[in-house]
């Protein structure tokens, strides 16, 4: 049997299953194209607990229909020991869809890589963690832009931002766990002599407003500055003030890129970037006021942590939060990123569980 408490958080989702599944039969609320997105994405999800509790429901009475047909007839015992078995199943499985979720969970994403400790060594190693990302978003089918980069002399980055789209899965919920510092333990390409460096690079990651109206800003409280692009080692890649800086004078967050030729194409993807930075912002002094914020969502996007190492020597994986750890870097550049995220999608979904019991 589920206990009173799950059972009233299964109540109020249901009904808060009918009343988005009544808006989003309103044809007004459809004109909204961001709100409605929102609704649908609620609905998803409220669909999955909806159709969890008809299950259980459904077993349980089964359960309890077999339970009494066994008084008269043996052959029913069987069925009511299988019963309570799959009740069992059907009740982690809903326990776990009752776990409170990330609103931002179901967006798509912007990441920053920015070089950090270590020099070339670090844009280099930048660059690597671009590479990986990529490979592992096209392993799952999602697609991926290059907002903005400012390359190395030595062919990597010394910060790039890339958005992150997904097709029936949020990336947001996936990559937001990639933000902290990453240390790479490695003989770099300018070392001399064989010795294994440390450095580091930092990740931060936004979850990506989903329509302009979401985030409004006032023209007069944004300071919009030019200039010219410049390519790997300071040289200029555009003889036009292409670059675009923008800059939310209420917040002081700044977004530039200088990616594109057309300075038009550059300030839409500077704004994309600013309103992410704005709606991160938002979220986490929002956060900062809840009295049930959780620790360990703050530390993921906490860059001054060091969050994973990469150990090429040993050929080491080691995420620090979760304790995983594998042999297989190699294959983890190669886009195999799954069990390393998926180990800190546990913790977090144990730890937002167990909240839930308290």
């Amino acid at each position: 049997m589920v206990d009173d408490t799950l059972t009233a958080s299964v109540s109020a989702l249901l009904d808060e299953h009918a009343r988005v599944q009544e808006e989003l039969s309103d044809p007004a609320v459809h004109v909204d194209a961001g709100r409605a997105k929102k609704l649908t994405r609620r609905y998803a999800e409220l669909d999955k607990v909806a159709a969890a509790a008809r299950h259980f429901a459904q077993l349980e009475a089964d359960h309890a229909a077999a339970v009494e047909l066994a008084e008269d007839d043996a052959d029913f015992a069987a069925e009511a020991k299988r019963l309570s078995a799959e009740m069992e199943t059907a009740e982690g499985e809903l326990k776990d869809l009752l776990v409170p979720s990330d609103p931002d969970d179901s967006r798509d994403a912007i990441i920053e890589i920015k070089a950090g400790e270590g020099g070339d060594e670090s844009a280099l190693f930048a660059g690597d963690l671009l590479r990986m990302y990529q490979r592992w978003i096209d392993s799952r089918g999602w697609s991926s832009q290059i907002l903005d980069a400012t390359h190395s002399d030595l062919g990597g980055y010394k910060d790039v931002t890339m958005a992150v789209k997904a097709k029936n899965d949020g990336a947001y919920g996936w990559v937001k766990f990639e933000g902290g510092v990453h240390r790479v333990q490695r003989v770099p390409v300018t070392e001399s002599q064989g010795r294994i460096h440390t450095s580091a690079a930092g990740v931060l990651v936004f979850p990506e407003v989903d329509e302009p109206e979401e985030i409004q800003l006032d023209e007069h409280d944004l300071r919009i500055d030019v200039y010219r692009s410049s390519g790997p080692g300071g040289q200029s890649v555009n003889t036009t003030d292409s670059a675009v800086r923008i800059t939310h004078l209420p917040t002081g967050i700044t977004a530039s890129c200088q990616n594109e030729k057309s300075q038009l194409q550059n300030k839409d993807a500077a704004m994309r970037m600013l309103r992410a930075r704005i709606l991160a912002k938002q979220a986490e002094e929002a956060a900062a006021e809840a009295a049930d914020i959780r620790r360990s969502q703050v530390r993921t996007v906490d860059r001054s942590e060091r969050i994973r190492t990469y150990n090429f020597p040993e050929n080491r994986i080691t995420d620090h939060r979760t304790g995983y750890k594998a042999y297989n870097l190699d294959q983890v550049l190669a886009g195999d990123l799954d069990p390393v995220i998926g180990s800190c999608r546990d913790a977090d979904k144990a730890a937002r569980l167990d909240a839930l019991g308290d």
